[in-house]
């Protein structure tokens, strides 16, 4: 093992869960000998008890247990607040079809059927054990994210659920055009902080009724650098800072920051400017009243080409035309919702 992995699996508490006393030997030795730390129970009362107690990092379910089988310990483990997400492989002598269909349905992540090969099962709890530490990354990283969309809203209340509606568009857009899951959570993401450069902004040029003068449209121009000089830090930032930073880009070549056009410009910046532009187009701005849908659609296709992606152009009208109205947060796509099933996917 590579001495990276050992330190990770250093810190890798398995709460091993086996009737047999050879077995849980056996596993305990493996396991150790890899560098993970081990707690061992021996019947399925015992092992709800322990995974609530000790918190562990992965259990390792026998199906065949006394006072409470594999399965009862799943279901029973999966209500419970505190272990929902815990990762469990369940272990079993039956190798039956209806046996995997259910203790998947009972909430386990991976099944292992003995006799097991020693090597395959130690791929399966690394399998594992990555998989809960991206989902992990990506529920804090979802929390920051709204956090920050949040704040830009607060600091421009003109723009009250513009973020959410965004992203909710964006979405539906891109499914519409085919992206992949991992495109359209960045999408989704980009969506929600496509304006959060706005927080270096000041007040008084985001509040302004009438046009900006030069000096202030500069400092407006620079939002989308700040923006993904902000999101920087986060882990999953790469996937959709370029979002951020050219969601002002044209097609024709003369938005901003950097000028660049035509499929130069990130897919992803080319939904939220669509959208984006939708948006502000149908709700009230301190420098503008809100155009009715049909307006705003006509604006969209008389850009066609020119500040927006044709193609997109022709995608997005059917969608809104489709729709009984604006959506607004109440009926747009639910972000999450639709976060949690890019992720699954």
């Amino acid at each position: 093992m590579e001495l990276t992995a050992i330190h990770q699996s250093l810190a890798t508490r398995v709460l091993v869960v086996a009737d047999d006393q050879d077995n849980r030997v056996l596993l305990d030795r493996l396991l150790q000998g890899a560098g993970y730390r081990t707690s061992l129970v021996a019947d399925g009362a015992a092992a709800v008890q322990a995974a609530t107690d000790e918190m562990p990092d992965l259990m390792l379910l026998d199906v065949g247990l006394p006072r409470r089988n594999g399965f009862e310990v799943c279901r029973r483990l999966r209500a419970d607040p505190r272990t929902v997400a815990l990762p469990i492989i369940l272990v079993t002598g039956r190798g039956s079809s209806q046996d995997v269909v259910a203790g998947l349905d009972a909430g386990a992540d991976d099944f292992v059927r003995k006799p097991y090969d020693q090597a395959e099962l130690m791929a399966r709890i690394r399998s594992v054990l990555r998989l809960a530490r991206v989902t992990a990354e990506m529920a804090g990283a979802q929390g920051v994210i709204a956090a920050l969309a949040n704040a830009v809203e607060a600091k421009d209340a003109t723009t009250e659920h513009h973020c959410q509606r965004l992203a909710g568009f964006a979405h539906r857009l891109g499914a519409e055009i085919g992206l992949d899951p991992a495109q359209l959570r960045a999408v989704i993401y980009g969506a929600m902080l496509h304006d959060v450069g706005k927080i270096g902004i000041a007040d008084a040029i985001l509040r302004k009724p009438g046009p900006l003068d030069a000096a202030e449209w500069a400092q407006m121009r620079q939002h989308p650098v700040i923006g993904e000089r902000i999101c920087e830090p986060l882990a999953i930032a790469e996937r959709f800072g370029l979002i951020i930073r050219h969601h002002h880009e044209r097609w024709d070549g003369g938005g901003y920051p950097d000028g660049i056009r035509g499929e130069a410009i990130p897919i992803g910046a080319r939904i939220v400017g669509l959208v984006d532009a939708f948006d502000a187009m149908t709700h009230d701005r301190p420098y503008q009243a809100a155009r009715t849908a049909d307006a705003a659609l006509d604006e969209l296709r008389r850009e066609a080409g020119r500040q927006f992606d044709p193609a997109l152009v022709s995608a997005f009208v059917p969608l809104v035309v489709g729709s009984p109205g604006i959506p607004e947060p109440s009926v747009a796509v639910p972000v999450m919702a639709a976060l949690a099933t890019a992720s699954r996917a």
